[in-house]
């Protein structure tokens, strides 16, 4: 797969004969697509977003965000089990754990920082014309 310019993907399969199949998968595809082919490569020009599709993906993305800051929070949470557990077995004191329990939380803090200004710079270049 190439780029061939900003609105233009060309796919060149390895396999001749898998050209006709590979674009009936793209136009079977629920993606709004209408390839082309020009022998072996396949061109699919890619549409104009609409503000609806444009919403649908922020949408999208907001719920991918979500899922990350989820997945953080269950790593947090694995972590602190894991020096409760350590505190119960007595291979760390008291003081240890709250440090650790500090740190984690503040590199919980960090990571789902991150994830909100990551979003925030693709709702905002989705929203671009």
């Amino acid at each position: 797969m190439n780029v061939e310019d900003a609105r233009t993907l060309s796919v060149v399969p390895w396999e001749q004969n898998m050209v006709p199949k590979i674009e009936k998968a793209i136009m079977t595809s629920d993606l709004g697509l209408n390839p082309s082919s020009a022998g072996n490569v396949i061109r699919v020009p890619m549409p104009m977003l609409t503000e609806e599709t444009r919403k649908g993906y922020i949408k999208q993305a907001r719920s991918e965000a979500e899922n990350a800051r989820v997945a953080i929070r269950n790593v947090r949470r694995d972590a602190n089990n894991d020096i409760k557990a350590l505190l119960k077995e007595k291979e760390i004191s008291e003081d240890e754990q709250h440090r650790a329990e500090d740190v984690i939380q503040k590199l919980t803090d960090k990571h789902i920082a991150e994830v909100d200004k990551q979003l925030e710079v693709k709702e905002h270049d989705l929203m671009q014309v």
